[in-house]
């Protein structure tokens, strides 16, 4: 048979598959697909795979096996129920065999950094939160890192494939697109392609300032762990740009599963969020970074603020959503 096309990487009951062993599935034990674990895109053989999440981008549903000889069905990943800890401790280290990882200094991306002990890397405009955030981390773990000053000048320049790229072009979409172009684009040049990322962390232990008013926290939740299929369009197209694609150990299954045994009220608690994560986070980074409280990526990184000034330089003073319609019309025809 052809060698096996995949995108990202498999695991089979904890232990990391590698092409042949790949290969000798799909020939002989093509069910044995339904168990794979991972953030993957598989095709060979007749049959197409994807993730049970939907991280990796393919042309088959999330979670589905279809294959030419009739063998169909959902993904489950075969994988042990851990504590959220131990969850968290082999999502990162299943990962962490290459790759970079994006560092902002929150609590997310800094346990995952810690644990992965790979080169990382932060990007944001001169002076911004997340430079000095992330370098304050850094310093404090020990941990290599690579620090991008983005220029306003860059990101008038990468905006236009940005928008055509993404799917929803919305200014908050954009904003975090954008950060995550020059992200990608430092990877892919340094001859990354993986990142490891702190995303989905919030969706799946209530990060959200408006979780903290919510009445409805557990369907809150609900739903926007469901729109992290959507985000990971977003993000992995921007990705693909620059050869690379990010990878999320918060969405591992073992660390879903273990977050999901956590009711909503443990996760959100008086003025605290996401605290299940900042309690294991404390025992490995300290509580000065476990419990900091960090901006979003696209205003910490200085690019929300950017892309509103581009709008009012280029005419648009009280619409970026405006301003950014104009550029897809312009520049793509969409």
């Amino acid at each position: 048979m052809n060698e096996p096309e995949l995108a990202g990487w498999i695991e089979l009951d904890g232990e990391r598959l590698t092409r042949p062993d790949i290969r000798t599935i799909l020939n002989e034990r093509p069910t044995d697909i339904l168990r794979f674990g991972g953030e993957f895109f598989l095709s060979g053989n007749g049959c197409r795979a994807r993730d049970h999440f939907g991280v990796i981008q393919g042309n088959c549903p999330k979670g589905t096996l279809t294959c030419e000889n009739g063998t169909s069905g959902v993904i489950t990943p075969s994988v042990m129920d851990l504590p959220l800890e131990e969850a968290i401790i082999t999502a990162v280290r299943l990962r962490s065999d290459e790759g970079v990882t994006a560092l902002s200094g929150g609590v997310d991306s800094t346990l995952v950094a810690h644990l992965a002990r790979r080169e990382c890397v932060a990007v944001g405009l001169s002076g911004s939160h997340d430079l000095r955030q992330a370098k304050h981390a850094a310093e404090m773990l020990n941990l290599s890192c690579t620090y991008v000053e983005i220029t306003r000048p860059e990101i008038a320049e990468a905006l236009p494939m940005v928008i055509a790229t993404i799917p929803k072009k919305d200014p908050v979409n954009t904003s975090i697109a954008l950060t995550q172009y020059f992200i990608t684009q430092w990877a892919g040049e340094h001859g990354y392609h993986r990142i490891i990322t702190g995303q989905a962390a919030d969706e799946i232990f209530g990060g959200y300032s408006r979780y903290l008013d919510s009445k409805t926290l557990e369907e809150d939740l609900a739903r926007d762990f469901a729109g992290l299929e959507q985000q990971a369009e977003r993000d992995q197209s921007i990705a693909a740009l620059h050869g690379t694609y990010l990878s999320m150990p918060y969405l591992d299954m073992r660390v879903v599963r273990a977050a999901r045994k956590i009711p909503a009220s443990e996760k959100v608690q008086g003025n605290l969020r996401k605290v299940p994560l900042r309690t294991v986070a404390e025992r490995h980074i300290g509580p000065e970074l476990a419990w900091y409280e960090k901006k979003a990526m696209q205003y910490g990184s200085g690019v929300w603020k950017e892309l509103c000034s581009l709008a009012r330089k280029n005419g648009y003073k009280t619409s970026v959503q405006d301003y950014i319609d104009q550029i897809s019309r312009v520049e793509y025809g969409h």
